[in-house]
Formats: C-alpha cells, structure tokens, sequence
C-alpha cells in the first residue's frame, strides 16, 4: 500500500502487528479475538497471542500485571478511555508503584491501548468519548503516558513503548482512524 494513502487506522494496525512479533507480548480486553471495536487493527496478529475477556476493567488490568510479572510483554486493550478509569486502582496503586513498593525487585512492563472515542461523525456520547490524559499524566510517575496525534509516528512511538524499560499507555483518537 502506498505510504501517502495509509490512514491512521493503517498505522495501528501496523503497529499491533510489529507488537506481535515479538514473542513476549499477548493482547487481551474486549472484542480481540472476534471483529468488533478494535476496528481490524489486530486482524493480524495469531489466535493464540490473544485472550479475549469479558467486562471486567479492574481484573483486566491485574491479569496484566500478573502476566507482565511472569515475563510477558501485555497489550491490554481498552476499547473507550472511560472505561479505563474503572482500572485506575490497578494502574495507579499497582502498576506505577511496584517497582517503588518492591525496591526494584519487581519491575512489569504493561502496553496499555486506550481508545477515546468520536465525537464527530456518530458521537458515541459522554460516557465513550471523554479524554482523560491530563488526569493520567497527573496520577502516573512511572508510566509513559503518550497521546498519538500523529499517524506518522504511532509505529515509531508503540516501538519505543516495546523497547522501553517502562509500562506505556497509549492513547489513541478514534477520531483520526479513517484520516
């Protein structure tokens, strides 16, 4: 495909399947296994790097530091930022102060993808479009907090959550996906 006709969209995909080459990482959340709100940007990625789950945020986000513990690279989806408020305890209390709590003897590693949802086109209303960066960048010390505006550098910047000696949470516009 040439480069000048790929979409934001294009590039997540993309990057999800650079995720998955390496064979630490695994993807779970909603809708990772079956068609559904990750819009096709995991079509590519094997059957058997996923975990499909149901509604359950706050155990979303404990599976994955669980998993992370046991030297797995998680890419936990969460399909609407809003939600990924309901995991807040896990992210903050947890995840962000492990390496603190354990005086570096522990250090997970957790790819966090949260989608914020349109608010143009077909609003997908309050409870699915509010962006919660700020609140993130606030609470977090220890987490990458990193919002994609640009589709030429989500590639570049999903790398760099992979490479990094930290957990990412990446941020990304629903509103861009078709630009």
């Amino acid at each position: 495909m040439d480069y000048f006709l790929m979409t934001y969209q294009d590039e997540i995909t993309k990057a999800m399947k650079m995720l998955s080459d390496n064979k630490r990482t695994i993807f779970l959340g909603q809708c990772v296994s079956y068609a559904g709100c990750t819009f096709g940007s995991l079509s590519d990625i094997p059957i058997e790097k996923k975990i499909e789950l149901p509604i359950m945020e706050d155990t979303q986000m404990g599976m994955s530091i669980g998993l992370a513990l046991e030297g797995y690279i998680p890419v936990t989806i969460y399909l609407r930022m809003d939600f990924l408020i309901l995991a807040m305890n896990q992210i903050v209390n947890h995840l962000d102060k492990i390496e603190l709590m354990s005086h570096g003897q522990f250090k997970p590693k957790v790819i966090i993808r949260a989608i914020v949802g349109n608010k143009t086109v077909l609003d997908a209303g309050p409870q699915h479009s509010q962006d919660h960066t700020d609140l993130f960048r606030k609470c977090l010390t220890n987490i990458n907090v990193i919002k994609l505006l640009n589709k030429d550098k989500i590639i570049w910047n999903y790398r760099k959550a992979l490479e990094s000696d930290k957990s990412s949470l990446m941020i990304e516009l629903r509103e861009l996906y078709d630009k």
